[in-house]
């Protein structure tokens, strides 16, 4: 898209309106840059405030009476006005993320053919936001970044991939419970990586709508105990069976651990407006293991691999359970320290 049509979407995305209208202040935005859309949010409450790059003039939140000089300066490559509070965009410390609660670098770039592959890779790296697990962390980035950079030039929309994962997401429950446990891997595999491409997509080209955020975080929360208990009933047929009290014992407890983990969670944003994977290292640390799919997906595996899916079930309702412990303790430990006065931050801040 244009950089034009690129800052449309961002400014309708965060409901400021895009021409100039008759306003006390005005952000005025050098169509020769791109950036990070948190750039443009940043701004919107610092007037008398620009940021540059290479001391020029990428975005701009001044008064209407000094519109002409910083487009001036926009428009010729000259340095930003005086009287101005300057952003230097490769500041090392970068800007606050209020929404993650974070500190983070966002990007601003001249608009250039020779820059173009490295404003893709950054566009793509910035719709990474906050802590996750270890797959999406470490193995999903780089055949998501193809997916998602094939899917924009074939102009697939983020609900159509999302649509494609939601079919193959039911062929690899149906998989797993028939005790066809490679080829469900395999199909889930495929859909755990395009769970990735459809948010990077949607966040990428800034089409992201209720209905597919809707649907997306739908599949996600609904789905994986689906997935457990197809997968115990599967072992059956794969011939490891398990047995009726080892059966139930692993639905109770990956149904109940899953359900009061996503409690807990819930709670502590509640209570301390963040999630509890950005309050302490450990707590980023432990996300990237933590009794989600696609850790759980990875014990599931290693059973597998040793003939034995049955054990690997197993594993997953001990470690869900553990992680939910983890969990509890750590939610605990934050309302104490909240009872005494301490500040409870979250430690990417």
């Amino acid at each position: 898209m244009s950089a034009r049509e690129r800052l449309r979407r961002i400014a309708a995305a965060q409901d400021l309106p895009f021409e100039a209208g008759a306003a006390d202040t005005l952000i005025l935005a050098n169509l020769a840059f791109v950036f990070d859309p948190s750039w443009l949010a940043w701004l919107r409450n610092r007037p008398g405030t620009v940021l540059t790059r290479g001391g020029v003039p990428v975005l701009a939140h001044v008064a209407e009476r000094d519109r002409a000089r910083v487009s001036h300066a926009m428009e010729s490559g000259g340095e930003a006005p005086a009287g101005l509070e300057e952003m230097p965009a490769e500041r090392e410390e970068g800007i606050f993320n209020e929404a993650l609660r974070k500190r983070e670098r966002p990007f601003a770039e001249r608009l250039v053919p020779e820059n173009v592959p490295a404003i893709e890779r950054a566009t793509y790296v910035g719709a990474y936001k906050g802590v996750t697990d270890l797959l999406t962390k470490y193995l999903w980035p780089e055949w998501a970044f193809w997916l998602t950079r094939l899917a924009a030039r074939v102009g697939l929309s983020p609900n159509g991939v999302t649509a494609i994962g939601s079919l193959l997401c039911i062929v690899a429950t149906i998989a797993f419970w028939n005790g066809w446990f490679w080829s469900g891997l395999a199909v889930g595999l495929v859909f755990m990586v395009l769970d990735t491409v459809d948010g990077k997509l949607a966040r990428c080209t800034i089409t992201s709508s209720k209905l597919g955020n809707a649907w997306d975080h739908g599949v996600d929360l609904v789905h994986p105990p689906f997935w457990w208990w197809a997968w115990a009933t599967g072992c059956a047929a794969y011939g490891r069976p398990l047995s009726d009290e080892t059966f139930w014992l692993v639905i109770a407890a990956m149904l109940f651990g899953y359900v009061a983990q996503r409690l807990i969670e819930g709670a502590f944003i509640v209570r301390f407006k963040m999630h509890i994977h950005v309050w302490e290292r450990f707590d980023s640390q432990f996300r990237l293991v933590t009794a989600r799919r696609n850790p759980n997906m990875v014990i599931l595996f290693a059973g597998l691999l040793v003939g034995r899916p049955d054990w690997g079930i197993v594993a997953v309702a001990a470690w869900t359970m553990l992680s939910l412990v983890v969990h509890l303790v750590r939610l605990l430990q934050a309302m104490g320290r909240g009872r005494r006065g301490e500040p409870i931050v979250s430690w990417l801040a």
